[in-house]
């Protein structure tokens, strides 16, 4: 498989900082050019933009008809963010930030303030299922300003859209019915809108199956319909990442392995982020190297800082000791869980092609 870094000049956090700029507002990272041509072509009242989860170019290329309306509207491609996963690549469009730069890391994080893995999203301790009762672990330690919040504070309207969020739209349709009345209003206005297909589907059935192929078919004929509807709105859908058929293991099956850790492995089954007991960093290595060469590739922290894997800039205080002494990155099709429970069919947040590579989509409406 093609493997491909993560390209921070030309990422999902960078069309956040389009928007912002945009708005006038001065963004924490560089602008996406792809983007800022769209936004400089004329002053449209509504900025929306759509990311529909886990749809990157792969999947729209093999899902669906060159001649269909995103295909025909697609702008460009450019790159997620590593690990091209939902928590962190999300993230950056909500804030305009790189993973380092806002320590959300990949499904789960390890948090040294509680000791524990913790599930960003649900705020769940990830090795015992156990819910964390008070306030979100990760909100708490490591917060970020959220994009609509800060076009409120430019002065401008901002709405942000999404299944978890109010006023929680049922399904898709009634998302796209709530953009048509959002944009029908006075004044100019963000409008950011996430929803969860078609990466649900594709973990539990695969990435290119008939039942894949017709939930992308779907939103492609639902947007479309959408988009219809709208005036003065650059309309921008997008991917937080890519997706794959990925066949499995299970951590715990590998002895060898598991002695060599202080804790079970966080972030994803693609990204696994390693906290090494003293001495056995060489056991580690060759223990990896034995079972997964060409399959997962170990980098040190020292390799990862090296490398800006997780992004430019100035990293987050807390992003340090998050981070493992070894992160095992998936370079090929497999994917190490866990839990033996879990049965995903297709996944992301490894270093190939597939999952890096998103597309840009932009409609136009005068």
């Amino acid at each position: 498989m093609e493997i491909l870094y993560p390209d921070y000049d030309n990422c999902i956090a960078n069309l956040a900082c389009s928007v912002m700029k945009r708005f006038g507002i001065e963004p924490p990272n560089g602008t996406l050019p792809l983007a800022d041509a769209l936004l400089s072509e004329r002053r449209y009242k509504n900025v929306v933009v759509m990311v529909l989860d886990g749809m990157g170019n792969n999947i729209v290329e093999e899902n669906l008809a060159p001649d269909g309306f995103f295909r025909c509207h697609l702008a460009g491609t450019y790159s997620s963010v590593f690990p091209p996963t939902t928590v962190a690549a999300t993230t950056a469009i909500d804030s305009g930030l790189f993973p380092a730069q806002s320590s959300w890391l990949g499904w789960t994080g390890y948090f040294p303030e509680v000791g524990r893995n913790v599930v960003y999203f649900l705020n769940q301790d990830f090795d015992t299922d156990e819910q964390i009762d008070g306030d979100s672990i990760a909100w708490t330690h490591v917060p970020y300003w959220r994009i609509c919040d800060r076009i409120r504070d430019a002065g401008f309207a901002a709405h942000y859209l999404a299944p978890f969020a109010e006023p929680y739209p049922k399904d898709f349709g009634a998302l796209c019915g709530k953009i048509k009345r959002i944009c029908c209003g006075d004044g100019e206005k963000y409008v950011y809108a996430y929803w969860d297909q078609p990466d649900t589907v594709m973990h539990r059935k695969g990435c290119f199956g008939e039942r894949a192929k017709a939930v992308v078919r779907e939103l492609e004929k639902q947007v479309q319909e959408m988009a219809d509807c709208l005036s003065d709105t650059l309309l921008l859908i997008t991917a937080d990442h890519g997706h794959i058929d990925s066949p499995k293991a299970v951590v715990t099956d590998y002895p060898d392995i598991m002695e060599c850790l202080v804790r079970m492995p966080s972030i994803e089954p693609r990204c696994l982020n390693l906290f090494v007991k003293d001495g056995m960093d060489d056991r580690l290595k060759s223990a990896f190297k034995e079972h997964f060469n060409g399959k997962f590739t170990v980098m040190s922290k020292s390799d990862v800082m090296e490398r800006q894997l997780f992004g430019k800039g100035t990293s987050h205080p807390r992003f340090d000791e998050m981070l493992g002494d070894y992160i095992a990155v998936a370079v090929d099709d497999l994917s190490i869980y866990n839990k033996s429970e879990k049965n995903f069919v297709g996944a992301h947040a490894g270093l190939t092609k597939d999952e890096m590579i998103i597309p840009l989509i932009a409609v136009k409406k005068d």
